[in-house]
């Protein structure tokens, strides 16, 4: 079975780099989301950390991940689950939290 260990580095802006995550709880409550749901996906997160508007994470990506595909995975489930419980998000006030869909990785 072939080995691989590549890392990469991956930032990402809330929409309009809105500061939806302008509290240390809410970014916490993110942060970890992220990492129990990458490693549900078998998706290695090293660190994720970020602030009001971005986030920072690095990943060691598998032998069968793409990046396009984490990137998919770990934006797409995180908007839905912040989305899908505002009683933990007060600061959204019925609002849609939505992540740019572009993306910086190195």
């Amino acid at each position: 079975m072939p080995y691989l260990k590549i890392y990469i580095h991956f930032v990402w802006c809330t929409k309009n780099r809105y500061p939806f995550l302008n509290t240390i709880e809410s970014r916490q409550l993110v942060w970890n989301h992220i990492k129990e749901n990458a490693k549900q996906k078998s998706i290695h997160v090293d660190f994720v950390k970020g602030y009001e508007d971005h986030c920072h994470c690095l990943i060691s990506q598998g032998i069968n991940q793409s990046v396009e595909k984490v990137m998919q995975l770990i934006k797409g489930e995180s908007s839905y689950w912040i989305n899908h419980n505002p009683d933990l998000f007060p600061n959204l006030k019925g609002k849609k939290f939505e992540w740019q869909s572009e993306f910086f990785a190195l």
